[in-house]
Protein backbone atom coordinates (compact mmCIF):
# COMPACT_ATOMS: atom_id res chain seq x y z
CA UNK A 1 0.00 0.00 0.00
CA UNK A 2 1.38 3.91 -0.89
CA UNK A 3 1.67 5.81 1.99
CA UNK A 4 -0.24 8.83 2.23
CA UNK A 5 2.67 11.41 1.74
CA UNK A 6 0.12 14.34 2.47
CA UNK A 7 -1.01 12.75 6.00
CA UNK A 8 3.03 11.76 6.95
CA UNK A 9 3.88 14.95 6.04
CA UNK A 10 2.29 16.62 9.43
CA UNK A 11 1.99 20.35 9.07
CA UNK A 12 4.24 21.05 6.28
CA UNK A 13 1.00 20.04 3.98
CA UNK A 14 -1.86 21.17 6.32
CA UNK A 15 -2.70 23.76 3.15
CA UNK A 16 -2.99 20.81 1.21
CA UNK A 17 -4.85 18.74 3.63
CA UNK A 18 -7.77 21.58 4.16
CA UNK A 19 -8.04 21.30 0.41
CA UNK A 20 -8.27 17.57 0.09
CA UNK A 21 -11.10 17.40 3.34
CA UNK A 22 -12.66 20.46 1.38
CA UNK A 23 -12.82 18.61 -1.80
CA UNK A 24 -14.24 15.80 0.00
CA UNK A 25 -16.67 18.19 1.65
CA UNK A 26 -17.39 19.63 -1.34
CA UNK A 27 -18.28 16.69 -3.57
CA UNK A 28 -19.93 14.99 -1.11
CA UNK A 29 -21.96 18.07 -0.63
CA UNK A 30 -22.84 18.09 -4.65
CA UNK A 31 -23.90 14.14 -4.28
CA UNK A 32 -26.67 15.28 -1.60
CA UNK A 33 -27.69 17.96 -3.59
CA UNK A 34 -28.19 16.28 -6.46
CA UNK A 35 -30.29 13.65 -4.69
CA UNK A 36 -32.47 16.58 -3.59
CA UNK A 37 -32.78 17.30 -7.01
CA UNK A 38 -30.74 20.43 -6.83
CA UNK A 39 -28.72 20.93 -10.25
CA UNK A 40 -26.43 23.54 -9.42
CA UNK A 41 -22.52 23.62 -7.79
CA UNK A 42 -22.47 23.29 -4.01
CA UNK A 43 -20.14 26.16 -3.95
CA UNK A 44 -22.88 28.85 -5.34
CA UNK A 45 -24.47 28.31 -1.63
CA UNK A 46 -22.53 30.24 0.30
CA UNK A 47 -23.31 33.26 -2.04
CA UNK A 48 -26.98 32.74 -2.46
CA UNK A 49 -27.15 32.79 1.63
CA UNK A 50 -25.25 35.78 1.29
CA UNK A 51 -27.89 37.34 -0.50
CA UNK A 52 -30.53 36.25 1.54
CA UNK A 53 -29.30 37.08 4.67
CA UNK A 54 -28.19 40.52 3.50
CA UNK A 55 -29.81 41.37 0.68
CA UNK A 56 -28.48 43.23 -2.18
CA UNK A 57 -24.88 43.53 -2.44
CA UNK A 58 -21.67 44.80 -4.43
CA UNK A 59 -19.37 42.34 -6.07
CA UNK A 60 -16.82 43.39 -2.87
CA UNK A 61 -19.08 43.07 -0.21
CA UNK A 62 -20.57 39.31 -1.29
CA UNK A 63 -16.62 38.63 -1.57
CA UNK A 64 -16.20 39.63 1.69
CA UNK A 65 -19.31 37.81 2.70
CA UNK A 66 -17.95 34.55 1.83
CA UNK A 67 -14.36 34.63 2.03
CA UNK A 68 -13.19 34.21 -1.27
CA UNK A 69 -11.73 36.63 -3.99
CA UNK A 70 -14.04 39.22 -6.37
CA UNK A 71 -12.66 36.82 -9.70
CA UNK A 72 -13.92 34.03 -8.10
CA UNK A 73 -17.56 35.61 -7.11
CA UNK A 74 -17.70 37.87 -10.82
CA UNK A 75 -17.16 34.15 -12.29
CA UNK A 76 -20.19 32.54 -10.24
CA UNK A 77 -22.41 35.22 -10.39
CA UNK A 78 -22.42 34.63 -14.16
CA UNK A 79 -23.53 31.43 -13.63
CA UNK A 80 -25.96 32.36 -10.98
CA UNK A 81 -27.59 35.23 -13.33
CA UNK A 82 -27.46 33.00 -16.38
CA UNK A 83 -29.70 30.39 -14.44
CA UNK A 84 -31.88 33.27 -13.34
CA UNK A 85 -31.18 32.50 -9.27
CA UNK A 86 -29.85 36.32 -9.05
CA UNK A 87 -30.12 39.59 -10.60
CA UNK A 88 -27.76 42.52 -11.04
CA UNK A 89 -28.14 45.93 -11.58
CA UNK A 90 -25.69 49.10 -12.01
CA UNK A 91 -25.53 51.25 -8.76
CA UNK A 92 -27.29 54.84 -9.45
CA UNK A 93 -24.47 57.74 -10.02
CA UNK A 94 -21.76 54.74 -10.47
CA UNK A 95 -22.44 52.75 -13.54
CA UNK A 96 -19.26 50.52 -12.87
CA UNK A 97 -20.49 49.36 -9.66
CA UNK A 98 -23.20 46.34 -9.44
CA UNK A 99 -25.15 45.28 -7.08
CA UNK A 100 -26.34 41.91 -6.55
CA UNK A 101 -29.78 40.04 -5.47
CA UNK A 102 -31.44 37.08 -5.45
CA UNK A 103 -34.54 37.05 -7.60
CA UNK A 104 -37.68 35.78 -6.98
CA UNK A 105 -36.29 32.39 -8.49
CA UNK A 106 -33.51 32.17 -6.44
CA UNK A 107 -35.23 32.97 -3.24
CA UNK A 108 -36.99 30.09 -3.47
CA UNK A 109 -34.15 27.87 -3.73
CA UNK A 110 -32.62 29.01 -0.82
CA UNK A 111 -36.31 28.31 1.23
CA UNK A 112 -36.04 25.05 -0.42
CA UNK A 113 -32.24 24.41 0.55
CA UNK A 114 -33.16 25.63 4.27
CA UNK A 115 -35.78 23.52 4.50
CA UNK A 116 -34.82 20.35 2.89
CA UNK A 117 -31.11 19.92 2.58
CA UNK A 118 -29.29 22.12 4.79
CA UNK A 119 -30.31 20.61 8.05
CA UNK A 120 -29.36 17.24 7.10
CA UNK A 121 -26.06 18.75 5.36
CA UNK A 122 -25.17 20.38 8.62
CA UNK A 123 -26.47 17.19 10.85
CA UNK A 124 -24.23 14.94 9.01
CA UNK A 125 -20.80 16.94 8.79
CA UNK A 126 -21.59 17.52 12.49
CA UNK A 127 -21.72 13.34 12.96
CA UNK A 128 -18.48 13.05 11.28
CA UNK A 129 -17.15 15.72 13.23
CA UNK A 130 -18.87 14.52 16.92
CA UNK A 131 -15.94 12.30 17.30
CA UNK A 132 -12.71 14.77 16.87
CA UNK A 133 -10.51 15.65 19.65
CA UNK A 134 -7.29 16.03 20.67
CA UNK A 135 -4.05 17.59 18.45
CA UNK A 136 -5.53 18.71 14.96
CA UNK A 137 -3.21 16.67 13.30
CA UNK A 138 -5.46 13.33 14.63
CA UNK A 139 -7.91 15.27 14.29
CA UNK A 140 -7.67 15.58 10.29
CA UNK A 141 -6.81 12.23 10.48
CA UNK A 142 -10.23 11.38 12.12
CA UNK A 143 -12.01 13.58 9.69
CA UNK A 144 -10.67 11.98 6.63
CA UNK A 145 -11.83 8.83 7.71
CA UNK A 146 -14.63 9.62 9.03
CA UNK A 147 -15.98 11.27 5.28
CA UNK A 148 -14.29 8.20 3.37
CA UNK A 149 -15.89 5.74 5.57
CA UNK A 150 -19.26 6.87 5.82
CA UNK A 151 -20.20 9.65 3.15
CA UNK A 152 -22.33 12.79 3.69
CA UNK A 153 -25.31 11.47 1.86
CA UNK A 154 -25.18 8.34 3.78
CA UNK A 155 -25.29 10.13 6.97
CA UNK A 156 -27.95 12.42 5.25
CA UNK A 157 -30.01 9.36 4.88
CA UNK A 158 -29.64 7.91 8.83
CA UNK A 159 -30.64 11.89 9.72
CA UNK A 160 -33.61 11.94 7.51
CA UNK A 161 -34.61 7.98 8.88
CA UNK A 162 -34.54 9.23 12.55
CA UNK A 163 -36.59 12.98 11.55
CA UNK A 164 -39.23 10.72 9.70
CA UNK A 165 -39.16 8.52 12.84
CA UNK A 166 -39.64 11.30 15.49
CA UNK A 167 -41.15 14.15 13.46
CA UNK A 168 -38.62 16.71 14.50
CA UNK A 169 -36.14 18.31 12.07
CA UNK A 170 -33.36 20.66 12.91
CA UNK A 171 -33.43 24.04 12.13
CA UNK A 172 -30.32 25.67 10.48
CA UNK A 173 -29.26 29.26 10.79
CA UNK A 174 -31.06 31.94 8.77
CA UNK A 175 -30.64 35.51 8.80
CA UNK A 176 -31.96 37.63 11.76
CA UNK A 177 -35.64 38.61 10.58
CA UNK A 178 -35.48 35.75 7.91
CA UNK A 179 -37.98 32.97 8.58
CA UNK A 180 -38.66 30.29 5.53
CA UNK A 181 -42.08 29.60 4.34
CA UNK A 182 -43.67 26.24 5.24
Amino acid sequence: MIQDVVKELGFLTLGTRFKRIGEALQAQTQALLTQHGIDMPAAHFPLLAALDWHGALGVGELSQAVGVSQPVVTRSLKGLEDSGLVQSEAVEGDRRVRRVALSSQGQALVQRAQRDVWPVLEASVAQVCASLEGPLLDQLEALEAGLARTSLLQRSAVTIAVEHATGRRKKTPRAPGKETAR
